[in-house]
C-alpha cells in the first residue's frame, strides 16, 4: 500500500463552494459600505445645506471656543466626573449586593432588614435621580447636623449611590434567583451550609450571569454624573455652563458631550461583546 504523496486538497466542488462564499461575502461588504457612505453622505448634505447650519456651526461647533474651553472642561471632567464614577461604582456594588442578599434571607430574625431592603428599592427606584440630587445636595447641608458633611460633591455622590444602588440590587437579585433549585439542593447534599452555598455557589455564578446588565447600568451612571452640576459641583457640565454663560456660545457643551462619548462608547462596546460571548456559551451548552 503506497503512502500519501501530499497534503489533503479540497475537491473541485468544494473549491467552487468556497469561491462562491467568498464572492458573496465581498458583495455583502461592498453593498453595506456603499449603503453606509450614501446614508451618512446624504445626512451630512442635508445638515450642512440647511438654512440654520451657519448659526448652529457658530454656536455649537466653534473651533476657537472649543480650544479655549478644553482645558477647563478636561480638568473638571477628570477631577469630578471620572472620580465620582469610580468611587460610586464600588459603593454601588457593595450596597446592591448587600440589599440583594438581605432580600434572599428567610430567617424570621432578619424580617425587619428585608422590609427595609424592599422599601429602599421601591423608594429610590421611584425618585428621579436629578430630584434626589437636589434633595440631598441642598437639603442635607441645610439641616446643619453636627458631624454631617456639607460637601456638595459628597451629597451628589450619595445621591447617585442611593439611586443606582436600588437598580443594581434588583439586577443582582435577578441573577441570584435565576438559579435552578436543583443546584442549591446539590450544594446541600454536599454538606454546605446556607451561607456557604450563597458565598461559594450562588453569588459568584449569579453575578457572572448579570455582568452585561450591570455594565449597562454603569454606562448610564457615567453619564448621570453630569447631574451633580445642578447643585454647584464644578464638574464638566458646570464648567461648560459657566463658559457658555460668559461667552454666549454653546460649543462647551459639545466638548463635554465628546468627553462622555469617548468614555462611554468603549464600555458599551465591551458590554455588547460580553453579551455576545454569553449567548455563544449558552448556544454551545444547548447543543
Amino acid at each position: 500500500m503506497s503512502e500519501p504523496t501530499g497534503a489533503w486538497q479540497p475537491s473541485a466542488r468544494e473549491r467552487e463552494r468556497q469561491d462562491v462564499r467568498r464572492r458573496l461575502r465581498r458583495r455583502a461588504l461592498l453593498v453595506s459600505t456603499v449603503a453606509t457612505v450614501v446614508f451618512f453622505g446624504v445626512l451630512g448634505v442635508v445638515v450642512v445645506t440647511s438654512p440654520g447650519w451657519p448659526t448652529v456651526k457658530e454656536y455649537f461647533f466653534n473651533t476657537s471656543d472649543a480650544r479655549a474651553v478644553f482645558p477647563d472642561v478636561w480638568h473638571a471632567f477628570w477631577t469630578y466626573n471620572v472620580k465620582m464614577f469610580l468611587i460610586a461604582e464600588v459603593l454601588i456594588l457593595v450596597l446592591a449586593l448587600a440589599i440583594a442578599l438581605v432580600r434572599q434571607t428567610r430567617s424570621p430574625l432578619l424580617l425587619p432588614l428585608r422590609i427595609v431592603a424592599v422599601v429602599y428599592t421601591d423608594l429610590f427606584r421611584g425618585i428621579p435621580t436629578i430630584l434626589l440630587v437636589f434633595m440631598l445636595g441642598f437639603g442635607m447641608p441645610a439641616l446643619g447636623l453636627q458631624g454631617v458633611p456639607t460637601s456638595l460633591f459628597f451629597w451628589g455622590l450619595v445621591a447617585l449611590v442611593l439611586s443606582y444602588g436600588a437598580y443594581v440590587a434588583e439586577v443582582m437579585r435577578a441573577g441570584i434567583e435565576s438559579f435552578h433549585p436543583s443546584r442549591i439542593a446539590s450544594a446541600d447534599a454536599l454538606g454546605l451550609s446556607r451561607f456557604q452555598t450563597m458565598r461559594r455557589v450562588v453569588v459568584p455564578q449569579g453575578i457572572r450571569r448579570v455582568v452585561p446588565p450591570l455594565l449597562n447600568d454603569f454606562v448610564s451612571l457615567q453619564k448621570d454624573t453630569a447631574l451633580v452640576g445642578v447643585i454647584g459641583v464644578f464638574d464638566a457640565m458646570f464648567a461648560a455652563q459657566d463658559y457658555s454663560n460668559y461667552h454666549f456660545n454653546f460649543t462647551a457643551y459639545t466638548v463635554v458631550a465628546g468627553f462622555f462619548i469617548v468614555l462611554t462608547v468603549p464600555l458599551a462596546r465591551f458590554t455588547d461583546h460580553l453579551q455576545h460571548r454569553a449567548m455563544e456559551r449558552e448556544r454551545q451548552g444547548a447543543r
